[in-house]
């Protein structure tokens, strides 16, 4: 499939809303979850296919983009990248808040159509990359992690990224709702948010999301 084809693919299979937590801005999402992702599996005749975390303003994400639209001086005039970045909802909200550039790391094709599609709906700019996990944060001045604590090797190598982005001077912003892989001893809480979830997906309708740093 083509660039074009993944966008033609996520503006056929989601529609355009205000994020609840976020209203000021507008992703494409889906409604169904497990129905989407058999569908994206069928597109490219493989089932082995990601989850379509693009397709939903996660619980981390949402708690964190409200954070820093509310807290704008800790964006403002800086360069940020965005680890897993999904949605795009985070980058986004740094965009909004006057980051002078955002990177959004994303190894999902399908996932980074739908940020060039989010960003263009919310008339921002936000550069898409592949992996950075083994480096330090390219030259990013704050780092953000929503929503990827939920696998041992991913949050292992996101933590070593975000530890030598913190040692050479950048800050660090999460959001997360206390995944199983989520070292939460190794955090310092900045905030906390009570945001509706998708029931079917976390078993609950609501979730605390904690904006933590670390210690």
């Amino acid at each position: 499939m083509t660039p074009g084809g993944y966008a033609t693919f996520v503006a056929a299979n989601s529609t355009l809303r205000p994020v609840p937590e976020v209203p000021e801005i507008s992703l494409y999402a889906a409604d169904d979850a497990f129905t989407l992702w058999e569908v994206v599996e069928r597109s490219v005749g493989q089932s082995d296919q990601p989850p379509p975390f693009w397709a939903f303003a996660w619980p981390g994400g949402q708690a964190l983009a409200r954070y820093i639209l509310d807290h704008p001086e800790q964006v403002a005039g800086r360069r940020v990248l965005d680890l897993g970045s999904g949605s795009g909802l985070t980058a986004i909200a740094c965009a909004v808040a006057g980051a002078s550039a955002v990177l959004a790391s994303e190894l999902d094709p399908f996932a980074a159509a739908a940020i060039g599609l989010n960003a263009t709906a919310n008339g921002v700019s936000i550069a898409v990359t592949g992996d950075v996990l083994g480096g330090a944060g390219e030259d990013a001045q704050l780092v953000l992690a929503a929503d990827i604590w939920y696998e041992r090797q991913l949050a292992q190598r996101a933590l070593g990224l975000l530890q030598r982005a913190r040692d050479r001077g950048a800050d660090v912003l999460i959001g997360d709702i206390g995944r199983a892989f989520l070292p939460r001893s190794l955090m310092r809480q900045l905030a906390a948010y009570d945001v509706p979830v998708i029931a079917d997906l976390e078993d609950a309708a609501v979730k605390q999301v904690l904006i933590l740093t670390l210690r």
